[in-house]
């Protein structure tokens, strides 16, 4: 009798001792999931602010006349001026201001290519009409796999009549930097239109399809 009340004393420590190991494990992968997101929104704003001080000159940054830095300021900085731009642009000097901008880089060789095809891509999202579908599933990089990408724009001219099919322009971002990319030009017909705007597609491909978007 006492050797089965040994045994079952043993038993129960194991398997507390189990169960407090497991407890463990558990809090500590819970905590990885807490912390992950948390660490790194702190580090990419991190960067942001590290970054944006370069972004405004030292001599336009308040920091400079401040007796203490204030952090993230010259992101601050960055949006009004950008907003100002933007609204600049609106107006009719604004208009003819940015028109001789436009004329001067169209006239440089090198840097009119570059800013012809940065400028036709900011277009091709900006004209979009807002209930015309952009979003879409293509197969890709294999049959029966499947990526996010943006319709940008139907080929014509000398692609169109070389292959003799009705290309669609699709870019396909990289996760989770959807800067960079693929370019893709697949059949219309392969394609399949999603009801997902371009703001849930980003963030679905930023989070790396952890995000839902809505139905």
């Amino acid at each position: 009798m006492w050797f089965t009340q040994v045994i079952t004393k043993i038993f129960m420590q194991n398997k507390k001792k189990k169960s407090i190991a497991l407890k463990l494990r558990n809090y500590f992968f819970t905590g990885v999931i807490v912390l992950v997101p948390i660490g790194f929104t702190l580090y990419l704003s991190k960067f942001l602010i590290s970054f944006s001080a370069n972004l405004v000159p030292s001599g336009l940054n308040p920091n400079t006349y401040l007796p203490f830095p204030i952090p993230g300021i010259e992101i601050i900085l960055t949006i009004v001026f950008i907003t100002f731009v933007g609204g600049l642009s609106l107006s009719f000097l604004g208009k003819k201001f940015l028109q001789i901008i436009d004329d001067l880089f169209k006239r440089i060789p090198i840097l009119r290519t570059i800013y012809s095809a940065i400028g036709q891509m900011t277009d091709s999202f900006r004209n979009q009409d807002s209930n015309k579908k952009s979003v879409v599933l293509v197969e890709y990089p294999r049959n029966g796999s499947w990526a996010v990408g943006f319709a940008t724009k139907e080929n014509t001219g000398e692609i169109k009549s070389k292959t003799n099919q009705n290309l669609i322009n699709v870019f396909v971002p990289t996760t989770p930097n959807p800067t960079s990319g693929f370019l893709l030009m697949i059949p219309k017909d392969d394609l399949i239109y999603l009801d997902m705007t371009f703001e849930e597609a980003s963030k679905f491909i930023v989070s790396a399809g952890t995000s839902s978007p809505k139905s």
